[in-house]
C-alpha cells in the first residue's frame, strides 16, 4: 500500500477507553490487506540516539478498512481507502507517515536508507519552462528531487557512469528493484521534471 495521507481521527476531550489508532490512507499497488492483517511500515521511525540515526520499521494490526464511509473486510487494488491501525495516533499526525509504503509481514519491500542506484531515463527537454531548454547529461553532485510513489527525497549525485548514476539520499525511500521514479532538477529556482530512473 502506498500512503498518500496519515492522521489522526481522535478529538480534544476523548476518554482514554474510547481513543482509537493513528489511521493512514492511500492506495494498494499490489495483493490484498485484510481486517486483523498484521503489517509493516517502511522505512518506518526515525530513531535518534548517542549521536547515531537509525531507522526502525513500524508494526502493526490493522483494526479496521474503509472506502470512503464504508466499511469492508479487505482491500485490493483500485482506488484510495483507509486503514484504521493500532498505531499509536500521535505517530501518524500531520500526514507524519505520508510517503511510506505498508507491507505484508511476509513480503516486505526494499527500503534504500543512504544511497540508491538509478538508470536514468531523461527527456529531451525539460518539462515547464517557458523556453525549450534541452536536459542535459546528468553531473556529479548535482541535487535531484526523486519522486518514488508517493515519497519524496533529494538525492545528491555521487556516482556517474554511461548507463547509470547513484545517488545520497537525505531521507530513506521504500521501493523495490524494477520500479520507477520521477526525477526532477532544479532550473530557474524551481524543480523541474526531466525524466525518470529505474531503480537498479
Amino acid at each position: 500500500m502506498l500512503v498518500s495521507r496519515s492522521f489522526d481521527v481522535n478529538k480534544p476531550g476523548d476518554k482514554p477507553e474510547d481513543l482509537k489508532g493513528g489511521v493512514l490512507g492511500g492506495i494498494l499497488k499490489q495483493g490484498q490487506l485484510k481486517e486483523g492483517d498484521n503489517v509493516v511500515i517502511l522505512p518506518g521511525l526515525k530513531i535518534e540516539e548517542s549521536g547515531q540515526t537509525r531507522w526502525e520499521p513500524l508494526k502493526t494490526k490493522i483494526d479496521k478498512i474503509f472506502y470512503g464511509n464504508k466499511e469492508v473486510k479487505q482491500a485490493v487494488p483500485g482506488g484510495n481507502f483507509g486503514l484504521s491501525t493500532l498505531l499509536d495516533f500521535s505517530l501518524t499526525r500531520g500526514d507524519a507517515l505520508a510517503g511510506s509504503v505498508i507491507c505484508s509481514d511476509k513480503h516486505l519491500v526494499q527500503v534504500h536508507i543512504e544511497t540508491m542506484n538509478l538508470k536514468p531515463k531523461l527527456m529531451e527537454r525539460v518539462v515547464g519552462t517557458s523556453k525549450e531548454l534541452q536536459t542535459g547529461a546528468l553531473r556529479m553532485n548535482e541535487p535531484l528531487m526523486i519522486n518514488a510513489f508517493t515519497a519524496k527525497t533529494i538525492g545528491i549525485i555521487t556516482k556517474v557512469s554511461p548507463k547509470s548514476v547513484t545517488v545520497k539520499l537525505k531521507l530513506p525511500v521504500a521501493i523495490d528493484k524494477g520500479d520507477s521514479v520521477a526525477i526532477s532538477r532544479f532550473i530557474n529556482n524551481k524543480w523541474r521534471l526531466v525524466g525518470s530512473a529505474e531503480v537498479i
